[in-house]
């Protein structure tokens, strides 16, 4: 959500994976109910946007291969390595960085 607003992004318009935790503090899972987290869910949700809002561009931003695959209906993908590169997804971004600052300076 904080970045969302830092680059101007209307919180109804954040599709992501809530993380679940147990009474510790530790992540324990994630909540099986949202879109996101299912098999194709994120592509899904790309096409939902645009046809609700008729946006011609989505950009998908993401650490894995099933974030890379909303692309398509996504026009493009952004690979993200903050917090554990994966080749994989290296592979399939034309653009990967591995801090937000990389990502929010040039927009």
């Amino acid at each position: 959500e904080p970045i969302a607003q830092l680059v101007g992004v209307p919180i109804e318009n954040v599709f992501a994976n809530k993380l679940l935790f147990n009474a510790q503090g530790e992540y324990e899972s994630f909540d099986m109910d949202q879109p996101t987290s299912a098999s194709g869910g994120k592509a899904r949700v790309v096409q939902l946007l645009k046809d609700t809002h008729g946006y011609k561009r989505v950009v998908v931003v993401g650490d894995g291969l099933t974030d890379a695959e909303a692309c398509p209906p996504a026009e493009a993908f952004i690979g993200f390595g903050g917090n554990v590169t994966r080749k994989s997804v290296q592979d399939k971004a034309k653009w990967f960085v591995t801090s937000f600052t990389e990502l929010t300076e040039p927009l």
